[in-house]
């Protein structure tokens, strides 16, 4: 870990009178959307990378991703003076595309979601030999998101509970891993888009097999129809309770973290948020973190955003309603 801490920001954590009066308790919010490429993605593919060969490196690194993983990986690569190749979906936020192509990426659109640009991406790697970085299903990308909670607990050793948005898995596989290794009593809580809630039926169905349908939601960042391997057993051996949370709900806490806290986020980076909103009564807690994991919003969609948020009833999205889908 004491590569990262010379080659990744130290985030801050802020917190917000308004939202401890609301929800009865001590929130402290760890804004990765200040992180290199604007969101905690990096933590990982630096990680990743710092522990590949020369001859790997020559090979240069390829990868599927949403967006931030991309930018992730371009960055830790050219930081490396690695080529790198990145498979995206054809939907994916035109600002996450450029960005990834403006760290030096080579960036190829394929398919409407991340599952078509992973398979594209895994021949790719079969014709070229480069070396997969694989978005969330790898113990060195888990390993180095995982420095976020480590971070966290040495700023605010009280922390009982931390709530962590779940896409992949490899953000609160490595954060749990960490925190209770430090602190075997915090409480994790992981939070899914409920139009994309692969890794909340892997861990209530205990079915190893799940893959979506479709997983159409403003938080694209956790669009992920079939969770990994790895991080399926680690949530499940790590991770107390997963909750969903609407499209409205989502677009709700951006909009307050706006707000408020004068932060812009994207959709996946507010859903930790939204599932404290709309599940405050549920979660027994005095000094609660929430990882906002990103801010590489499509400033073209905040109209939309806002007409969204106005659609919020805070109505709790229950276990039943979701197994049933």
């Amino acid at each position: 870990m004491e590569y990262l801490r010379g080659n990744v920001h130290k985030t801050p954590v802020i917190t917000s009178q308004t939202t401890n009066e609301k929800t009865g308790k001590n929130v402290y919010m760890k804004l990765e959307n200040h992180q290199k490429t604007g969101a905690f993605k990096y933590r990982g593919a630096s990680y990743k990378l710092s522990k590949l060969t020369p001859a790997q490196l020559e090979a240069g690194v390829v990868t599927a991703s949403a967006g931030n993983h991309a930018q992730g990986v371009a960055l830790a690569a050219k930081k490396l003076n690695a080529a790198a190749t990145i498979f995206m979906p054809v939907g994916t936020p035109s600002a996450k595309v450029e960005a990834t192509k403006g760290y030096g990426a080579s960036v190829k659109l394929v398919g409407a979601s991340f599952q078509e640009a992973f398979t594209a991406s895994l021949e790719h790697k079969k014709l070229t030999g480069a070396t997969y970085v694989h978005p969330f299903d790898d113990y060195d990308i888990m390993a180095g998101q995982g420095s976020i909670g480590i971070e966290m607990l040495e700023e605010i050793p009280e922390l009982d509970t931390l709530i962590v948005p779940i896409g992949g898995g490899g953000l609160i596989s490595g954060i749990a891993v960490a925190a209770k290794m430090i602190k075997p009593s915090i409480k994790i809580i992981g939070v899914q888009a409920a139009n994309a809630p692969s890794m909340f039926k892997s861990y209530y169905t205990k079915d190893d097999h799940v893959v979506l349908n479709s997983c159409s939601t403003i938080a694209e960042g956790i669009a992920v129809k079939q969770p990994g391997e790895l991080t399926q057993q680690a949530v499940r051996q790590y991770v107390d309770e997963i909750y969903c949370v609407s499209e409205s709900q989502i677009a709700y806490a951006m909009v307050y973290l706006l707000e408020r806290t004068k932060s812009l986020v994207e959709g996946a980076g507010a859903t930790a948020l939204a599932a404290l909103l709309a599940f405050n009564d549920k979660i027994d807690s005095e000094h609660t973190g929430v990882i906002v994991s990103g801010g590489n919003l499509d400033l073209s969609k905040m109209g939309e955003i806002q007409a969204l948020a106005l659609q919020a009833n805070h109505k709790t999205i229950t276990r039943e309603q979701l197994t049933v889908l």
